[in-house]
């Protein structure tokens, strides 16, 4: 089987989870009182682009949580991270030093909108202080805007934390699958998408919001244990 067959294979199982969930959720419109399984992969697509003639929407970042021995980390705290605060001090932001997504589009935004010297301290740390947080309130909504307007999809993938685990096998083989990162192209991006604008070189390559992985050969078995999840998981 060809990489693109794969792929063609990996977008089946993708539209086959969304029929199984009634659709693709926005983080706009989730809350914690829905019924997310404990652990899960998730995949975000990009609005307003498409799989060449197909009608699949192009995949844009796939990740997963607790893949560290003895993490407590849930599917919807991994969420609720990368879609910011809904009240609060912060509200309709978020914090960008804890999540990695948050902080790779915000500094793309800076590259396209020529803000770095607004924002000096993007990325820098794994905290800060009240003071920094509030000087990057505005960058912040920026990043929660995008990002919840993203359609998603998950699986349900309830195994114990660790490198070893299932969510980290399909997360890790999903990436490389789907990555165009010094390979041929297969669906590649439309020119307009944020993410060109990164100055990472392999979210800019490889066309998603992910830099682990991107570079790596895939195992085509992974599919077989992405269809079982699939299989598995259940509306909200």
């Amino acid at each position: 089987m060809s990489r693109r067959d794969d792929l063609d294979r990996f977008y089946d199982l993708l539209e086959t989870l969304e029929d199984r969930v009634n659709g693709m959720q926005r983080l706009k419109d989730c809350t914690g009182y829905m019924d997310w399984p404990d652990r899960g992969v998730y995949f975000f697509f990009a609005n307003g682009e498409w799989r060449g003639a197909a009608d699949q929407r192009r995949l844009s970042r796939i990740g997963t949580h607790a893949v560290s021995a003895g993490s407590g980390t849930s599917l919807w705290n991994r969420l609720r991270t990368h879609r910011g605060a809904n009240s609060g001090t912060y509200e309709d932001s978020g914090n960008h030093r804890g999540s990695v997504f948050r902080k790779r589009v915000g500094e793309a935004m800076i590259e396209r909108d020529d803000l770095s010297d607004k924002y000096p301290h993007w990325g820098e740390g794994s905290s800060a202080g009240r003071d920094r947080r509030l000087g990057e309130l505005e960058h912040e909504r920026r990043v929660s805007e995008y990002i919840r307007d993203l359609p998603f999809l998950w699986i349900n993938l309830d195994d114990e934390p660790g490198p070893s685990s299932d969510r980290a096998y399909i997360e890790r083989n999903a990436i490389a699958l789907v990555s165009n990162f010094e390979t041929e192209p297969i669906d590649p991006r439309n020119e307009n998408w944020l993410g060109k604008a990164s100055p990472c070189r392999e979210i800019r390559q490889s066309g998603l919001w992910n830099v682990n992985h991107v570079d790596e050969e895939y195992d085509p078995a992974f599919l077989d244990r992405l269809k079982e999840a699939v299989n598995a998981t259940n509306p909200l």
